[in-house]
């Protein structure tokens, strides 16, 4: 890949992305086997004036590791080093790059039951510091290609080749080259693309929508309901002190927090899902009363069922997110294995916690209350995608109007 091309990318996820400012501190959390991209990101940082670039490198092989030698109880103590750099992150809300690159399938044959208790034993004390600095900070997740990820993407190549069509095809899905391959200005087409995202937002946000109705031939028949207070959203946000970023570089959807509790039907994926380094196929899941009452797959089974129990609010929704069958990400017909990417190509829903800043004037209201007006809560937030070509869903608003919001998998307005 040409270092022009890679230096736009770098520049997009520094100025876009995480949208560097002079003087803001910022992490880059990153795999061992991408250090020159990092070091352009790390360029591109501080020619925005960045103050200082931390870098935390991770290797997936090495977390597999201890994850398999580790026991239980080493595994669930949030450590002296650990606290420390939580507290660093409250006390001075760097901004966060996480380049995603990992193999979809590196931790297959972990014992899922011990990483799963392990979690439950941190959270507590990962919580208060999680929810301390929840919307204050700038952030964004791109991704980069890992050779392992590459060839599961692309079996049938080399892997030099797989790494080549697996970049060629984030920097498309992520605006910065056309499809013939001739680099764009991607900051450019990021503003425009987040216009695009503004105007559907506020047709939406108009409406005063009650319930949404989805149906698919594939058997997804469902019905949610929203909050009365809330808000759909999509492209770039803003932290409490007003300062917009890209929290996902590639993003084709526009999302909202649905009301916990208020959910009803089945619902069936229509892409694999990648969860804690294994895949989970062709699987499927039932509400009633709002929560997940049935999980079934024909791979990773019992990885789903442990995942919608990981605590209450991990058997209910967090978030509805739009995306039409039509968007790039689906048109390249590439399965990437990273939810990331495959959570762009269909419509989605995430089961565990919820937005707060999808509550209108979020900023004004105590995290109690907004649990209290339906945003779920959870250690946990997984998507999983539902989106098909023949999709159908239909907004009941306030007035009992019926209102078509997509009719064959893609937006009908």
């Amino acid at each position: 890949m040409k270092k022009t091309t890679l230096k736009n990318y770098a520049r997009l996820l520094a100025e876009c992305g995480v949208a560097i400012k002079k003087g803001d501190p910022v992490i880059i959390q990153a795999s061992l086997d991408q250090p020159e991209f990092v070091a352009l990101c790390v360029e591109a940082c501080y020619k925005l004036g960045a103050s200082r670039v931390t870098v935390e490198w991770s290797y997936q092989p090495l977390a597999k590791l201890h994850y398999r030698y580790r026991t239980l109880k080493s595994l669930s103590v949030v450590d002296e080093i650990e606290r420390a750099k939580l507290q660093y992150r409250l006390d001075n809300n760097p901004a966060m790059l996480y380049l995603m690159s990992d193999d979809p399938d590196g931790l297959k044959g972990i014992n899922q039951e011990k990483l799963s208790k392990a979690a439950k034993a941190r959270f507590p004390v990962i919580k208060p510091f999680r929810d301390a600095m929840d919307n204050k900070y700038k952030w964004c997740i791109a991704a980069v290609p890992g050779e392992a990820w590459a060839k599961k993407v692309f079996p049938g190549v080399r892997t030099s080749t797989a790494v080549e069509n697996l970049w060629n095809a984030i920097l498309f899905t992520s605006r910065v080259i056309d499809k013939a391959g001739k680099d764009l200005d991607p900051v450019a087409e990021w503003k425009a693309h987040n216009e695009s995202f503004r105007a559907r937002c506020e047709y939406l946000n108009s409406l005063g929508i009650k319930t949404l109705e989805y149906k698919s031939a594939n058997g997804t028949d469902f019905t949610v309901d929203m909050i009365p207070e809330g808000i759909f959203c999509g492209g770039s946000e803003h932290t409490l002190g007003g300062e917009e970023f890209n929290p996902n570089i590639p993003s084709e959807e526009i999302f909202t927090s649905p009301k916990a509790g208020c959910a009803e039907g089945l619902v069936v994926a229509s892409l694999p899902l990648s969860y804690r380094g294994q895949l989970i196929e062709n699987f499927s899941v039932r509400f009633e009363g709002g929560k997940v009452v049935e999980a079934k797959a024909e791979k990773g089974e019992e990885l789903l069922k442990e995942m919608v129990s990981m605590d209450a609010g991990a058997a209910m929704l967090g978030e509805c997110a739009l995306v039409p069958y039509t968007s790039p990400i689906r048109e390249s017909g590439i399965t990437f294995y990273e939810t990331l990417f495959d959570e762009n190509a269909a419509c989605h829903l995430a089961l565990g916690r919820g937005f707060t800043n999808c509550v209108k004037d979020y900023d004004k209201y105590t995290l109690d209350e907004l649990h209290a007006m339906g945003i779920n809560e959870s250690m946990i937030h997984v998507d999983f995608m539902i989106g098909t070509e023949d999709l159908s869903v239909t907004a009941v608003t306030e007035s009992g109007e019926r209102v078509a919001i997509f009719v064959d998998g893609n937006w009908s307005f």
